[in-house]
């Protein structure tokens, strides 16, 4: 028996370091998950601080229902009525009722015999928070064992009325098709009441049936319930509870149950249980970044954060800016908007996405579609999608980081020529007419003419320079490119956009966020705090970025991506705005397969996608017709140029948008040697060049 013991002993005492793993603050979750967004008309001197977000969507699993209440808004009779029926001595003792528990351990081993819980409103309590609750065999005893304790140690940190109010909460009140827990949640299904109205036999109701709420409850069964509830108020009396004229008149007085929730003491968002209809691609956005914000937190996969968020229990503030989410899909619906000419609906199956968002990588709007929105969560071709960015990889992959490098300048001169490819010329210059000849002109060109014209030459070169595996790590590293393949650190993936896979369209926009901040990368969002029902954070957007590139860099090329628009050779001319400064870069694909524009204003970055999702007769991916469909430059202004001209900021130098810094030197630069000009020169130009690599002077 001595060996025995010390066996069993040490067995217990194994278990002895479970116990400072239980928080009985609140931490509740409810049926309802919350969007929100900013008030766009907050006023933070006038309005009320409720008025500061406005419900955006929520979802919603009507079948569970949990609200937390603080114990001083719980009755005394409610709080007296779950005490007596549950655990008389739960004001006596230290968590652990061991004779009861004794009992239940011998239970655990006679499964032949009645089952005794012996469990006290404490054990109940970490029971109910932990969903640690195996009863029989092995597991049973270890359960048992955790489970006292967590009890003991519960007591010593937290006081009784904390243990109270936890338990009140957490305590299982539900039906065999609601689960409704704890008792505010239940007040408001059972008696349309707040918890603060119920009376004595509403309170023994509760309390009665909660040993098997599913069999127990007024609706399931009114006559186990009235048995149950019985029970309790016999407690209560034997206690001292009530006197015996309120056992009398509790025992007799008819229940009127409501059954439903159409009462709350929920706060209710306006519109929040109306009709909320179909969700925008904002919001299908939203919910999958906030899936995996949620899954990393816990730690577990993004279809258990899914369960979760579904359930309810979560306040999800967004980033968007509704006003223009609203106006970009009302024009993404515009055929005209696209098209050169009137088509029939049936023959316009070109697709499109559009994405937008400001300087800290915050989106305000995105559109996954030319069509009216018809699933939830179904296909968001800005952020499920890939395809080639075409040119659009060339500020990002080649001429950035050569210039990061000092490799090169905005009047660098590069000869207009392929480089040596697997022993072939390459690469050739795209030209809709006739794309099998090289189109190589073989005249030198400065790095912004080269730019300007999308020629594909000089980022060859540079990419031969850089070499691909920097190129390649530079996009993924330092500018958050997700879905790069091995196969893509090679030549044409880094120097025409020729991806085994693609880019989608908010990474890829995500990019050129560098050229109008500073070079700052911060990471891209659609949502920027997550609470939980207790409104602990558990996940905040900080203001942490990552300097892909130095300031300089990114201000010269804002400088030279400016001819792309205001040239009269440049690829992005047809984007050109009246009032605001715009700079960016156009992107085609082989055979025109995709087209892109990524465009910078001083205060947002944004771009489009256009393509098919189908092939041509030959069973080759089908090309975009410039007869059919506008330029891609033009797209994006009918899109966005209202919305980017309605803006406060003009011009990327006013104060808070992209100044240039102190790093940088405006210097004329003589036009036929790219070198900084002198009086000799008699045609000259402005430039931005690097303080620490200015060229030389011209004594041409």
């Amino acid at each position: 028996m001595s060996i025995f013991g010390t066996v069993l002993t040490i067995y217990v005492l194994n278990f002895a370091d479970t116990t400072t793993d239980i928080m009985l603050e609140k931490s509740v979750e409810s049926n309802i998950t919350r969007f929100l967004y900013d008030n766009p008309d907050y006023d933070e001197e006038t309005d009320e601080p409720q008025d500061k977000y406005v419900l955006y969507y929520t979802l919603r699993n009507e079948y569970k229902h949990q609200l937390w209440v603080d114990l001083d808004q719980i009755p005394q009779v409610v709080q007296d009525a779950f005490v007596y029926t549950e655990d008389e001595r739960f004001y006596a003792h230290d968590g652990v009722d061991f004779k009861s528990t004794f009992a239940a351990f011998v239970n655990a081993f006679l499964p032949n015999r009645a089952r005794r819980g012996g469990s006290t409103i404490t054990q109940q309590t970490i029971k109910n928070l932990t969903g640690d609750d195996a009863v029989s065999g092995v597991q049973g005893i270890e359960r048992k064992i955790r489970e006292v304790f967590r009890a003991i140690n519960v007591e010593k940190t937290y006081t009784k009325d904390d243990i109270l109010e936890a338990y009140l909460n957490v305590v299982p009140q539900g039906t065999s098709k609601y689960d409704i827990i704890g008792v505010q949640s239940a007040a408001n299904f059972y008696f349309g009441k707040d918890i603060s109205e119920l009376d004595l036999a509403e309170a023994a109701c509760l309390a009665g049936m909660n040993n098997a709420p599913s069999a127990n409850n007024p609706i399931d069964n009114i006559k186990n319930n009235n048995i149950r509830r019985k029970y309790c108020l016999d407690h209560m009396y034997k206690a001292g509870a009530i006197d015996s004229q309120e056992y009398e008149d509790a025992l007799n007085e008819p229940l009127e149950i409501a059954g439903n929730f159409d009462y709350s003491s929920e706060t209710i968002y306006d519109g929040e249980l109306e009709d909320q209809g179909m969700t925008d691609w904002y919001l299908d956005a939203a919910i999958l970044e906030a899936r995996q914000r949620i899954a990393s937190e816990r730690g577990i996969t993004t279809d258990e954060a899914a369960e979760l968020i579904s359930n309810g229990g979560f306040t999800i503030y967004t980033c968007v800016d509704i006003d223009m989410q609203h106006e970009i899909e009302k024009k993404m619906q515009d055929a005209s908007n696209f098209t050169t000419w009137y088509m029939d609906p049936a023959d316009d199956t070109l697709w499109s996405a559009f994405v937008c968002m400001d300087y800290k990588g915050n989106v305000k709007a995105v559109c996954g579609s030319r069509s009216e929105k018809d699933e939830i969560l179904g296909w968001n071709q800005a952020v499920n999608g890939a395809r080639s960015p075409g040119s659009c990889i060339k500020p990002i992959a080649s001429y950035a980081p050569a210039l990061d490098q000092d490799l090169i300048t905005m009047t660098s001169s590069y000869n207009d020529k392929p480089i040596k490819l697997n022993g072939k010329d390459w690469p050739v210059n795209y030209s809709e007419f006739d794309a099998s000849q090289g189109n190589w002109s073989y005249k030198n060109f400065y790095t912004y003419q080269m730019l300007l014209k999308s020629l594909n030459t000089m980022p060859a070169q540079l990419i031969d320079q850089l070499t691909p595996s920097y190129s390649y790590n530079f996009l993924k590293s330092k500018l958050d490119i997700t879905n790069l393949l091995d196969t893509d650190n090679d030549y044409a993936p880094l120097t025409v956009g020729a991806f085994g896979y693609g880019l989608h369209l908010d990474e890829l926009v995500g990019a050129y966020m560098i050229f109008g901040n500073g070079g700052k990368k911060y990471e891209k969002s659609y949502i920027y705090k997550i609470e939980d029902a207790a409104g602990k954070v558990i996940y905040e957007k900080t203001d942490g970025y990552k300097q892909a590139v130095s300031d300089s860099t990114a201000y010269i090329m804002n400088r030279m991506m400016q001819y792309v628009i205001n040239d009269k050779e440049g690829t992005g001319r047809y984007a050109k705005l009246k009032k605001t400064d715009l700079v960016g870069k156009t992107g085609t694909s082989e055979k025109w397969r995709d087209l892109n524009f990524v465009g910078c204003t001083p205060d947002y970055v944004s771009g489009i996608w256009v393509g098919y999702n189908e092939n041509n007769e030959d069973g080759e991916p089908r090309s975009v017709s410039s007869t059919d469909y506008q330029n891609i430059g033009a797209i994006w202004k009918n899109i966005f140029g209202d919305i980017a001209e309605s803006e406060p900021h003009k011009s990327f130098d006013e104060e808070g948008c992209f100044p240039m810094p102190d790093t940088v030197v405006k210097l004329n630069f003589c036009t036929s040697t790219g070198l900084i000009a002198t009086d000799r020169c008699g045609s000259q130009q402005v430039g931005y060049f690097k303080a620490s690599n200015v060229p030389g002077y011209c004594y041409h």
